[in-house]
């Protein structure tokens, strides 16, 4: 069959345009993929956390920041029981020594980092009159705590033994104590509604669990040094994270300027590198 000269220059056109469109799909550059850190995260840092992922975020365009938060005991179990997380944040060092110990962190990136201590909050209006942890112990009033297995809980407990040891107040004021309470949480972050409210006349929760916008709902009242507890945070890479370089890259996000700088304004106290 006799092909036409026109028929070839139109066949020898059409090779040539799908050679540059060939060529011009094998040189587009691909979309870096973008990587999800998992940070099991202590839910006393729930809103100082979510404001530093955003910001990491914001200069990280590739990496996603997903946090998980709850009482540090519940995270140390889920990670024990096999969830996938990348980093750790908890609100004790007794948490995160037991993950070191049965071989679940990365030991060498494990550090403290922050700082935080207890305070007494009692709704705004204070219908029960609390003016010091003295009143703790009045007839009739409702005090919530944490439970004694989550961090804040636990530094309650270590409070109340302190003042135990103290003439002024002694085994009784810790038994009436003791006596006016009405509830005990798993995680700071059902304490707060539960005065505003109304269910309770005070609570001891960590100072940095007071936000500016609970302001309006309760009142702060420092509990003396003698007996306050310092809470120290550590954080680490898990064992089996597949994005290290990402992991570190955000805890040097967390303990640099910017980190810092949300982590004070939350009331919290950052310890220096």
């Amino acid at each position: 069959m006799k092909v036409s000269p026109r028929a070839t220059l139109v066949a020898v056109c059409l090779l040539m345009i799908a050679g540059l469109l060939v060529a011009g799909c094998t040189t587009t550059e691909q979309a870096p993929e973008t990587t999800t850190l998992t940070v099991f995260t202590a839910a006393s840092l729930t809103g100082a956390f979510t404001d530093i992922g955003k910001a990491y975020e914001a200069e990280n365009e590739n990496v996603k920041v997903d946090f998980i938060f709850d009482g540090s005991q519940t995270l140390r179990t889920q990670i024990e029981q096999g969830a996938n997380a990348d980093i750790f944040v908890s609100a004790s060092t007794k948490h995160m020594k037991a993950l070191q110990d049965g071989g679940f962190m990365e030991n060498s990136t494990v550090t403290p980092f922050l700082g935080n201590s207890l305070a007494l909050i009692v709704p705004v209006d204070n219908p029960a009159g609390i003016t010091s942890v003295a009143d703790l112990s009045k007839p009739g009033v409702k005090l919530v705590i944490g439970t004694k297995d989550v961090p804040f809980g636990d530094y309650t407990r270590q409070m109340f033994d302190k003042m135990v040891a103290d003439s002024a107040y002694g085994q009784a004021y810790k038994d009436a104590m003791m006596a006016n309470v009405v509830s005990e949480e798993t995680a700071v972050s059902s304490v707060v509604p539960k005065l505003a409210l109304g269910e309770a006349d005070a609570a001891i929760v960590y100072k940095s669990d007071v936000s500016k916008d609970d302001l309006t709902k309760v009142t702060r009242i420092e509990i003396p040094a003698a007996y306050n507890v310092v809470a120290t945070y550590p954080l680490g890479i898990l064992a089996e994270s597949p994005s290290k370089a990402e992991a570190e890259s955000f805890i040097a996000f967390v303990r640099g300027p910017d980190g810092s700088a949300i982590l004070t304004e939350y009331g919290f106290d950052p310890i220096p590198a």
